[in-house]
């Protein structure tokens, strides 16, 4: 049965975690979820990673904060490099020792960026493998939403105008009847030819759940974040990127310079599929994150002191919230 944890951080944040799998396990996958998502994102991968390393590979999903059922957060850290510094802390706290392998979908592969680029003796002495979902390390540069460059600036400017005015609306969630109405319109920008139902509605629940601050205040740290220069120095890894070919929001040249950057990716196009590659090619993210384990797995392991922890982390009920923010009913 899954666990359920939360991690204070030192700035009185509360992450809800989720672990699955023994703590003596031979390695163990992060996986960090995008913008307005949640850990629930990944419940395929969850399942692809049990039926495929049983007990060998633990799992560990969090809700970055802001997000699902994560506490809200002062708008000055919505940016991603506060969220490389949670990552330390969550590894800090929830997995202390043993091999890593980080597993990013959009701003979670930031994470994975920033947290490489703040702390690289940390990431170093932890990070045995990469996977890369339908991410980028280059901003907006890529981001045209399938339109013309001329349509895609205008769409870009009426985000970020929108963008800034949410970010000050604090802790209170989107209208769920909004959302309902809004459902064509994230289903046209996050998927592509086909898509599940059920997939619509888990991401509109996800979105439901994040603080119109997350959803507004990481804005201006995604489009602007550059870290090619920092995945240039991590080729020695076993990494993987992967990437639909109707992705609007990182379509191919992301993953592409991705791969670039780091020579020995395995770099898969999914035809046909949009942003969300772990709902929509749900065997492939699996089977590329298979390899990257193997990999890991078949590295000699170093021993290590465990890190101090910031804070303990404590125990939640399994339907808990670890969130302070107000729902708004709908």
């Amino acid at each position: 049965m899954p666990e359920h944890l939360e991690v204070r951080l030192p700035d009185g944040v509360r992450l809800h975690v989720v672990v699955t799998g023994p703590v003596d396990a031979e390695a163990t996958a992060v996986l960090l979820h995008g913008w307005t998502l949640d850990g629930s994102s990944w419940h395929r991968q969850l399942e692809g990673l049990r039926a495929r390393f049983g007990d060998r590979v633990r799992v560990v999903t969090y809700d970055a904060r802001g997000h699902g059922r994560s506490s809200c957060m002062a708008l000055r850290t919505a940016t991603l490099a506060q969220l490389g510094d949670d990552l330390v802390a969550v590894l800090d706290q929830i997995v202390p020792l043993g091999k890593v392998v980080l597993v990013g979908h959009s701003m979670g592969g930031m994470t994975v960026m920033e947290y490489a680029h703040r702390h690289p003796a940390h990431f170093a002495a932890r990070t045995a493998g990469l996977v890369f979902v339908s991410t980028t390390a280059e901003g907006h540069t890529h981001t045209v939403y399938g339109l013309s460059p001329r349509i895609a600036r205008l769409i870009r400017l009426a985000e970020t105008t929108g963008a800034g005015v949410l970010a000050r609306c604090g802790s209170w969630r989107p209208p769920r009847a909004l959302l309902r109405a809004l459902r064509p319109s994230i289903r046209w920008l996050l998927f592509g030819d086909r898509c599940d139902p059920a997939d619509i509605r888990l991401v509109t629940s996800a979105v439901a759940h994040a603080s119109l601050r997350s959803i507004g205040g990481f804005r201006a740290s995604i489009g602007a974040q550059h870290r090619l220069d920092t995945l240039t120095a991590l080729g020695h890894l076993p990494a993987a990127a992967l990437v639909g070919d109707r992705d609007r929001l990182t379509p191919p040249p992301c993953a592409e310079s991705i791969a670039a950057a780091l020579p020995a990716t395995e770099l898969t196009v999914c035809p046909g599929a949009g942003h969300m590659l772990m709902m929509e090619r749900p065997d492939e993210v699996n089977g590329a994150l298979a390899a990257v384990l193997h990999r890991a797995l078949a590295q000699p392991v170093e021993p290590t002191d465990p890190p101090a922890p910031l804070v303990a982390n404590r125990p939640v009920a399994a339907g808990g919230t670890a969130g302070q923010g107000v729902g708004t009913p709908g």
